[in-house]
């Protein structure tokens, strides 16, 4: 037992922590589930609880707390609820690897406890960084923790540049999709459907992160995710349009060389990498056959049909809480927009809104980041019902 890692999954129930559990399925002989937790879908975590049975489990919504341990009444699995104890669950000794998959801002502070505790971190929740970056990199140069990415992009990058001096970097290229509105005009954009926006040509993703990837809000919050993993300014980091989403992302050296990492578009690839690093272990899956792929183009994005990833840009240059102004906005157009409140084009009117109106504070605590993201809802929120 002492050679098999203990993994905590935030997010067990969503695409990647299901994913993650696929690997540790393959591999148990090499992973444990130790601690799963969910934000509310208390059937399917019970239902993880009863096959992997970690040591303990938590649902963050409280008030669904007694039809959990209910449902595992019979089994020796600690049950627990509410946003504190998933924090206290990534510091558990027993943890080698926390999995941070949960969506949007609720992943900083847990991440936050994981690096106090010198956890190595699997990370999947890019808000963390977009919000919090400068103070998360600081946080952990104090600690003996570490972060390897989760995101298709950011692994390739992290793989690119092994055995790499980073000196040598010229730029990061980050491709992206284009997703599902790549080839439409703005009229057409204006018309967008919750169902059309939720069809993605390529990935099998959450709704909050599919609608993101149509907008080219992931591809900004990739950016600024790059921006402090990789400690590359963003003048350094260029945006390839690539809709096959086989070439994951790429390095370019001051050498003119260009190192890719290519693979299907499949999570399982990077989650497997990040909870195996720095060894490589067999796949079941398919691998990538070239053959099928004659055709790999890319082109650059279109800022004005996707003003999204420049409002990304023009965050992270502010600096300061405009990043954490601009996700928080996001986050509550996406689920307005999700709820058929407003119109897939009304999501960038409503982000560039409040990121003009929010008062900016360009040196930020981490208790000032908690603040502008209440603000910054409370006024996304105001606007919409008006």
């Amino acid at each position: 037992m002492n050679n098999i890692k203990n993994i905590a999954i935030l997010g067990s129930t969503g695409s990647i922590g299901t994913q993650t559990l696929d690997i540790i399925d393959e591999h148990p002989e090499r992973f444990r589930a130790s601690v799963l937790t969910a934000a509310r879908n208390w059937e399917l975590l019970a239902a993880q609880a009863r096959k992997f049975m970690p040591d303990k489990v938590v649902i963050a919504r409280e008030e669904f707390l007694p039809q959990l341990k209910e449902a595992l009444a019979d089994v020796p699995v600690k049950v627990e609820a509410g946003d504190n104890a998933i924090a206290e669950a990534t510091a558990i000794p027993e943890v080698d690897t926390v999995v941070t998959a949960m969506v949007g801002y609720s992943g900083l502070i847990p991440t936050v406890k994981a690096i106090e505790a010198n956890k190595t971190i699997a990370l999947a929740n890019k808000e963390t960084l977009v919000v919090a970056g400068e103070i998360i990199t600081s946080l952990l140069k104090k600690s003996g923790a570490r972060i390897i990415p989760v995101d298709s992009e950011h692994s390739a990058i992290f793989q690119c540049l092994v055995g790499e001096d980073r000196k040598n970097v010229a730029k990061i290229i980050l491709t992206a999709s284009g997703g599902p509105f790549r080839t439409k005009t703005l009229a057409e954009l204006e018309q967008v459907t919750v169902d059309d926006a939720l069809r993605h040509p390529n990935w099998n993703m959450g709704a909050k992160v599919t609608i993101d990837s149509a907008s080219m809000m992931n591809k900004g919050f990739e950016m600024i995710e790059a921006r402090w993993l990789f400690d590359c300014p963003p003048e350094k980091i260029e945006i390839a349009v690539h809709p096959q989403s086989i070439v994951h992302s790429m390095v370019e050296y001051i050498d003119g060389s260009i190192k890719a990492q290519l693979g299907v578009p499949d999570m399982h690839i990077p989650i497997r990498y990040a909870l195996s690093y720095p060894e490589r272990i067999t796949s079941v899956r398919e691998p990538l056959k070239l053959s099928q792929y004659s055709n790999l183009t890319f082109e650059a994005p279109d800022m004005n049909r996707f003003p999204l990833l420049s409002f990304a840009f023009e965050a992270i240059a502010a600096g300061g809480n405009m990043p954490c102004i601009l996700n928080a906005a996001n986050e509550v157009a996406v689920a307005a927009f999700l709820n058929r409140k407003i119109r897939f084009m009304d999501i960038p009117r409503l982000v560039e809104k409040v990121m003009k109106e929010t008062p900016f504070i360009s040196s930020v605590t981490l208790e000032d980041l908690v603040a502008t993201n209440t603000e910054a809802r409370s006024r996304a929120k105001s606007l919409i019902k008006h």
